[in-house]
């Protein structure tokens, strides 16, 4: 996965394909709804694939929702094509879970 700091243009082109992603200053974050338990699995899953690409995102989970937010430390907290294709890869992970988009 590319490391490289991606220019503005290509992070505002990047999220135009990424639906429910926003940018937040050097990450994207997303927010799905889903209750706890369910978030639980959906993290597991999330971390094995991490775990694979080795690229990690920020994980909050609360009672009925569950937030990514993604940067990547390695390139001084900026965006690379790694936090997008990560990006992508839990987007499919959290419709496979049924996690729903969730306004936050």
């Amino acid at each position: 996965m590319g490391k490289d700091p991606l220019p503005d243009d290509e992070i505002a082109l990047r999220l135009t394909e990424l639906p429910g992603w926003v940018r937040e200053g050097h990450a994207i974050a997303r927010t799905f709804g889903i209750r706890y338990h369910g978030g639980v699995a959906l993290i597991v899953s999330v971390a094995d694939v991490e775990r694979l690409v080795g690229h990690h995102a920020d994980i909050d989970l609360r009672w009925d929702h569950l937030r990514f937010r993604i940067t990547t430390h390695d390139a001084g907290h900026r965006l690379t094509a790694a936090d997008f294709e990560l990006a992508a890869r839990i987007d499919r992970i959290a419709a496979a879970h049924q996690a729903q988009p969730h306004n936050s």
